[in-house]
């Protein structure tokens, strides 16, 4: 017969991950708003990316909770207006919009980011808060 370990004890403390230290959750959360460049490879990127980053990590930190609300946010937010855009492009005004709404976004994106690794709450401008 070989050694196996004991049983762990019944009834103790639940065993969970260990705490994320601060520069992981810095990283996370700057990872959540970075994410949102996916969008310049794929359609929906922008959304999926900061979706999915703070869909994994939500739970581990409250500081990663709410950057990653925030980048979710502010990319719905951007894409709707990247919609209106793209709808105004039938009386040209849509093709100047279009390229003032890509650069609003990709400029919010990174200073929220810088901000993320920081260790700062950055909250976007412009951004409908659809999910609180």
């Amino acid at each position: 017969m070989q050694n196996q370990p004991p049983p762990p004890p019944l009834g103790g403390p639940p065993v969970g991950p260990p705490p994320m230290s601060q520069s992981d959750e810095r990283m996370w959360a700057m990872l959540t708003h970075l994410s949102s460049l996916t969008g310049f490879f794929t359609l929906v990127g922008s959304l999926v990316g900061p979706l999915i980053v703070w869909q994994v990590q939500k739970e581990k930190s409250a500081f990663i909770d709410y950057h990653g609300k925030e980048a979710v946010n502010f990319n719905i937010t951007m894409a709707l207006a990247a919609g209106v855009a793209f709808l105004l492009f039938l009386i040209l005004i849509g093709f100047v919009l279009f390229w003032v709404v890509g650069t609003v976004w990709l400029i919010f994106t990174l200073i929220a980011a810088i901000k993320a690794n920081n260790g700062e709450y950055y909250r976007y401008p412009l951004s409908i808060r659809f999910i609180k």
